[in-house]
């Protein structure tokens, strides 16, 4: 597999979770020289995919954010607000309570 199929295809749980056989894997030494630098080299990829799936949450977190602060967008979140839902998901319960 190559370092640009694992950027495409490898997850972040998956790239973490082989980094940190790599690291284990330096540390507890035992290795050829070569072994070590291929150790090395893989555990550089996978630390690129982990940092492009952490800048990739942190931008849609940041995106996300900046949708909801955008002026006008509390407005309409306050409007539908509390009073519009039950809290379990379901319609609105508070109609017409005041008729009865």
């Amino acid at each position: 597999m190559t370092a640009r199929t694992d950027e495409d295809t490898l997850g972040y749980e998956q790239a973490r979770d082989e980094l940190i056989d790599v690291v284990r894997r330096l540390e507890a030494g035992g290795t050829t020289l070569e072994e070590s630098l291929a150790l090395w080299e893989r555990g550089e990829e996978l630390a690129r995919v982990c940092r492009r799936w952490l800048d990739g949450a942190r931008a849609r977190l940041d995106a996300a954010l900046a949708e909801r602060d955008k002026p006008g967008a509390r407005e309409a979140s306050s409007a539908a607000g509390p009073a519009a839902d039950d809290g379990d998901g379901g319609a609105r319960t508070d109609i017409g309570r005041d008729e009865v």
